[in-house]
């Protein structure tokens, strides 16, 4: 069976079960705010329709500027893109031939873009029985490697590793000359979040990714930036297509930079549902990852085949993250993202149903 590689576009993965998609669906497997995107896009999307007639800033110059106050690092050090994936395939071609190293489970398209660019792949499997990254192993296999990806607050497990353990890697890559890429594409929703920001001011060989269509709820207007130091963010620059990212984009983006109110209301709320989750699973006997974010992963440790609990949530339209392309969990978990409280009194019932089809 070929597994789609995303969440997101279920209608690929009925096809790919064979099976029919039910008429009404709540797609658990795109890490999306549920709230929507913030009141201040919806109400002055009109205003949108005067870009269209004319090329887009290709420095996203405003845009720039803004991030620049907002982290404290110079313009210089912003690079904004047509969301995460891109960056991360700028960062692969920088990579072009090198050995890397990648801490899985994680993003599948580090892996992806590496590949593409003739780059030696390794992997450091995070211990997920015990959820820890065991951090001494990875500094020793940092000598071996020319960059390491560290997808933090990590996806799909839904772990944050503190600033503390940024530091220790960081410097352990500046000793041996490693590239460091740290993805933190879902950052804004830590409840206490250290930036990490500061680290470049030391660390020449390191790269932040952000995006910024998780937390605004905007994944169909595809925008994300990089920071680095100066010089290493030119040569990133050098791959990049001119107007890659267009005016609409921009613009949105330059309007959720001023939402912090619609930032702690999702917080509040995806810390309000994923406790109320998880006493659900404790209750229920399933396992599920320590998460920090709007995501998680799940296991029913009554069965010792996944697939059947899979299969049943598809059919009753509760729409999982299969993990059979993330290395170290093999498909033997499932990841769902935090919704509203409607959606999940609905996965709840389906939930308490297969408890009694496995009782």
């Amino acid at each position: 069976m070929k597994w789609p590689t995303h969440g997101a576009n279920p209608q690929f993965l009925y096809k790919a079960l064979h099976l029919d998609m039910p008429e009404t669906v709540i797609d658990f497997s795109a890490n999306i705010n549920p709230i929507g995107p913030p009141a201040t896009v919806k109400n002055r999307w009109n205003e949108l329709f005067s870009l269209v007639s004319d090329y887009p800033d290709p420095t996203a110059e405003r845009l720039t500027g803004l991030l620049s106050k907002q982290e404290g690092v110079r313009k210089e050090q912003i690079l904004v893109g047509n969301g995460g994936a891109e960056l991360i395939s700028l960062v692969g071609r920088l990579l072009t031939g090198k050995k890397v190293l990648i801490v899985q489970p994680a993003f599948s398209e580090y892996e992806e873009a590496c590949r593409v660019n003739q780059c030696e792949v390794r992997y450091h499997l995070m211990d997920v029985d015990r959820w820890e990254l065991r951090i001494d192993e990875l500094l020793v296999s940092l000598r071996e490697v020319d960059a390491v990806f560290l997808c933090n607050p990590n996806n799909p497990t839904g772990m944050f590793f503190p600033k503390h353990t940024i530091e220790v890697l960081a410097r352990e890559c500046a000793r041996y000359g490693t590239l460091l890429i740290v993805d933190e594409a879902f950052y804004d929703f830590i409840e206490e979040y250290e930036s990490i920001v500061s680290c470049l001011q030391h660390c020449e060989n390191m790269i932040i990714l952000r995006s910024m269509t998780k937390m605004f709820s905007i994944p169909g207007i595809r925008l994300g930036y990089l920071m680095a130091n100066e010089a290493l963010l030119a040569k990133i620059r050098e791959s990049k297509p001119h107007w890659s990212v267009n005016a609409i984009a921009m613009k949105v983006g330059e309007w959720c930079l001023s939402e912090s109110d619609y930032i702690e209301q999702t917080i509040q709320l995806i810390k309000k549902e994923r406790e109320r989750l998880q006493s659900f699973y404790r209750d229920q006997e399933f396992s599920y990852s320590p998460s920090n974010v709007n995501f998680y992963l799940l296991k029913d440790t009554k069965v010792s085949d996944p697939f059947p609990f899979f299969r049943f949530l598809m059919e009753k339209g509760m729409i999982p993250r299969h993990t059979m392309n993330f290395p170290g969990l093999d498909g033997k978990w499932l990841r769902l993202a935090i919704k509203g409280e409607n959606e999940h009194e609905r996965l709840l019932e389906v939930m308490s149903a297969w408890r009694r089809l496995d009782s």
